[in-house]
């Protein structure tokens, strides 16, 4: 054994390599530097000037060399596909410590912004604030700060983010264990929780918005920015933090409220359409004609109202007709979409509407909504009956409030609604006196008549209760009383029913045995198409394009809140669905832009594949910046980017980022960092973009302007 020189231990880091069978794995014969072997491993000697590089364990057991020596840098640049030799730092990578690659690429794109790369490489323990109720009382920064200088240090070993980790899952439990996450979310917290654990203020001041009341914007953005200075003051707001003009109305009584708010991201859509198509199945209520799907071409951002005038105009609606939408969920009626001014975006393309045309009607209107049940059978031998479960889609009609409604009324109404389905015609399931009427077109002696015939008595029953049939078939209907008690329509006398004054619904439950069944052809109402099919989206948005600016302008234009954001409206002293406008009104040093690729209905999750067209020089949101007072030009370049490939729940993420001292891009893929031509920064994976502003200088020289960027 050969015994290292005790007084080379204080400048001397030893690496243990592993000896398997005498050797180490793949024949290390030796390392260049002092060494010795000892109980099968060997003992490296390394100058303590670069032991910073070899923070974080580096492996060399999986390295060989063909002549027996293999110095440690390259062994590194095996390990991270960068040589080491003349360049220079921030070439680190990242363990992953199992599915980590969502934090290892965020954390790069952070380290490698040049104004936190100076601020955690300086003396920043000063501004640490122990004191903030909202803060990690300074340890998320410390380990941050920690994290960063051992990835800026001299060398190229990869880093093991094992202390940060475990500061991040004692602060958020959300990123705890080892499953995969979202690495825009932790970029949000991470930037949360480092302005907190680094704001100035130790004491924040309470401080009463008012609002504009018509002051110019320029002195109303002011007052905002200063107030929000006055509590939130960091290195994140001095680098992050823009501004923006957000502006709502009132649909009713058209209050305008101007706020001026910060932003420390932009989260831009990928939708490039102003248009959007959605299929509603329209149904009608007297029988005349069955039920009939329509796709129509909407505003994206618009109400309720530009639906129903799309379909309208598709169905060949009449003067005397309205439609009343539904959405339907678990074969019931989820909710009536009567109010005209609810926005389009709350209607998920995975939904389910109908449209049901039913007569402009007095006011006093009562829906009877028949539900259609069938018998389900257990598996096994026994072949049980499960019960009685709903199923396809429920039927509606007009009832006046102002008439007493009989048991053989609603059956009338039921066979009405049903008639279309009937098999055969005019098989003589309906009969009345009236031989001509029951042998005629297939909407029978049932249809309504409009709302202003004079000589109907009453709108809503109209003429199939004047006419009434001398013999009907009864169908097995189980009508829902006010006390939630089924009553058999079947049997008993043919009396009033008492209708709820509560309830704005009757339900009426038809249960469809197989005899039934022979009779109706049930396949019209069992199945509803989807408002949009998520495949045709996703295929077409792969083939186009979609400009940066174009995502911009989408994230600015007008639209209405969705109902569980509404605002409560000074003026009317109600919660509105207001529609809401931004504009950009104070950018940042450094501009982060999140993507949405990524889209979560009830019933499944879906990732945008779209390749966005981003700029990576010459980013110009002059034009998109409200304020015009601010003559200056903003210009942004791109120096880092995080990128998602794969699946919901079982992608990779990746970093793209710029050293700019170099002027070289690198992927920096966990441990492993590559170079990379410019060209390639650009794919369908690009998630969360950062770019810098671009100081632009008045020079003497011929061309007048010039730009500079300023380096960590």
């Amino acid at each position: 054994m050969i015994l290292c020189p005790m007084s080379l231990l204080p400048w001397l880091k030893q690496i243990l390599v592993e000896v398997i069978n005498g050797n180490t794995e793949g024949s290390i014969g030796s390392i260049q530097g002092n060494g010795c072997v000892y109980n099968g491993s060997l003992a490296v000697a390394v100058p303590s000037q670069t032991s910073s590089a070899t923070s974080g364990g580096l492996s060399v057991s999986k390295y060989s060399s063909r002549n027996g020596n293999l110095e440690l840098s390259q062994l590194q640049s095996e390990k991270t596909g960068v040589n080491t030799r003349g360049s220079s730092c921030g070439l680190t990578g990242l363990l992953n410590l199992g599915n980590t690659c969502f934090m290892n690429s965020a954390i790069q794109c952070l380290v490698h912004t040049p104004e936190f790369a100076r601020y955690f490489r300086e003396d920043y323990h000063q501004e640490i604030n122990r004191q903030n109720p909202l803060g990690m009382v300074g340890e998320l920064a410390l380990a941050f700060g920690d994290l960063l200088r051992k990835l800026w240090a001299p060398g190229r070993a990869p880093v093991a983010p094992r202390p940060f980790k475990v500061k991040l899952a004692r602060f958020a439990p959300q990123f705890s264990g080892s499953s995969q996450h979202d690495s825009q979310e932790l970029l949000a917290f991470l930037l949360d929780g480092l302005h907190e654990d680094l704001n100035r203020v130790k004491h924040k001041p309470y401080i009463k918005s008012r609002d504009a009341d018509g002051r110019p914007d320029e002195e109303v953005a002011d007052e905002y920015w200063a107030n929000h200075i006055a509590r939130n003051d960091s290195i994140i707001v001095d680098v992050c933090q823009g501004q923006y003009k957000s502006t709502l109305v009132c649909p009713v009584c058209n209050k305008v409220s101007v706020t001026f708010d910060p932003f420390m991201y932009l989260s831009l859509p990928l939708q490039s359409a102003t248009t959007r198509s959605m299929t509603v199945t329209v149904f009608t209520c007297d029988g005349s004609a069955l039920p009939a799907a329509y796709t129509v071409t909407v505003p994206k951002q618009g109400r309720c109202r530009d639906l129903i005038q799309a379909l309208s105009n598709a169905s060949s609606l009449q003067l005397s007709e309205k439609l009343l939408l539904a959405e339907i969920r678990g074969h019931l009626i989820y909710r009536f979409l009567e109010d005209p001014l609810i926005s389009l975006s709350s209607i998920k393309d995975d939904d389910h509407l109908t449209a049901y045309k039913i007569p402009k009607v007095l006011k006093k209107t009562k829906f009877l909504q028949l539900i259609h049940r069938r018998e389900e059978q257990g598996t096994g031998n026994a072949q049980s009956s499960l019960g009685w479960k709903p199923y396809g889609t429920p039927l509606v009609s007009p009832i006046s409030c102002d008439d007493n409604i009989t048991r053989s009324d609603i059956q009338l109404i039921v066979h009405t609604m049903l008639s279309p389905l009937l098999r055969t015609r005019n098989s003589g399931a309906i009969t009345t006196s009236d031989e001509s009427v029951a042998t005629s077109n297939h909407s029978h002696s049932t249809k309504i008549p409009d709302a202003q015939d004079s000589n109907s008595a009453n709108p809503v029953k109209g003429d199939y209760v004047s006419s009434k049939p001398a013999t009907l078939e009864k169908l097995p209907l189980q009508l829902v009383d006010e006390n939630n008690a089924c009553i058999d329509l079947t049997v008993g006398d043919d009396k009033v029913v008492k209708l709820s004054s509560s309830s704005m619904s009757i339900l009426v439950f038809v249960d469809w045995s197989q005899k039934l069944l022979g009779n109706y052809d049930t396949s019209h109402i069992e199945s509803l198409p989807e408002i949009c099919k998520y495949g045709h989206v996703s295929k077409r948005a792969r083939n186009e394009p979609l400009s940066l600016y174009t995502c911009l302008e989408a994230f600015l234009r007008e639209e209405p809140l969705v109902p569980e954001d509404m605002w409560y409206c000074p003026q009317c002293k109600e919660r509105r669905q207001a529609s809401k406008k931004l504009d950009l009104w104070r950018l940042p040093e450094v501009l982060v832009i999140h993507l949405k690729r990524f889209s979560y209905s009830r019933s499944m999750k879906h990732k945008l594949d779209t390749f966005v067209n981003f700029p990576i020089h010459d980013f110009d949101l002059t034009n998109y910046v409200a304020n015009k007072n601010n003559t200056r030009r903003q210009i942004y370049e791109l120096y880092a980017l995080t990128n998602h490939y794969g699946g919901m729940g079982s992608g990779h993420y990746t970093a793209h980022i710029k050293l700019l001292d170099e002027d070289k891009w690198y992927n920096f893929d966990d441990s492993h960092i590559s170079p990379m031509s410019e060209e390639d920064v650009k794919s369908g994976a690009a998630y969360v973009l950062f770019y810098r502003r671009v100081n632009i200088e008045k020079s003497s020289t011929s061309n007048g302007v010039h730009s500079t960027i300023s380096r960590p």
